[in-house]
């Protein structure tokens, strides 16, 4: 199994240019909102509806995600558990708003991974969960990894 800082590593190596780093520091919290709360719409047993309406499956990739982070970053996957928290409340508030969240989330989705090709345009390389599709959860981890070290938190 890879190291954090191995995974973190590889992920940069396509991930340089300055247009496509930016880019990323705004695609991907929005992927990963839209993903949630898209999620959000799939059918879930009624135990866990009537437990909360947070219950749900996009909770459960959100769930999934952090127990993944734990098994590479203990200090990582701490801090997701906070932007875990912070997706929920975005999503929260997207469902205040007077259009359905479905269609907000599928929007934001469209937009935010055209955001992220347009980077890979500028960088010159390809995303790198066509390498593996693990990657897709690094994306998340390797921005947590800069907030890190610029607070000088050891991960």
């Amino acid at each position: 199994m890879r190291t954090v800082d191995q995974w973190l590593e590889e992920y940069g190596d396509s991930h340089r240019n300055p247009a496509n780093k930016l880019l990323h520091w705004i695609c991907v919290p929005v992927i990963v909102v839209s993903m949630v709360g898209l999620l959000f719409y799939l059918p879930v047993p009624q135990a866990l509806r009537a437990a909360s309406p947070l219950l749900n499956w996009g909770t459960v990739l959100l769930v999934g995600a952090v127990v993944y982070y734990v098994a590479i970053s203990w200090s990582l996957a701490l801090g997701m558990v906070l932007f875990a928290g912070a997706v929920l409340g975005c999503l929260v508030w997207l469902q205040t708003l007077p259009w359905p969240l479905w269609i907000l989330c599928l929007g934001l989705f469209v937009v935010a991974w055209i955001g992220q090709f347009i980077g890979h345009h500028y960088e010159g390389k390809r995303p790198s969960f066509f390498k593996d599709v693990q990657f897709l959860l690094i994306g998340p981890l390797w921005l947590l990894s800069f907030v890190y070290r610029k607070l000088g938190i050891r991960y």
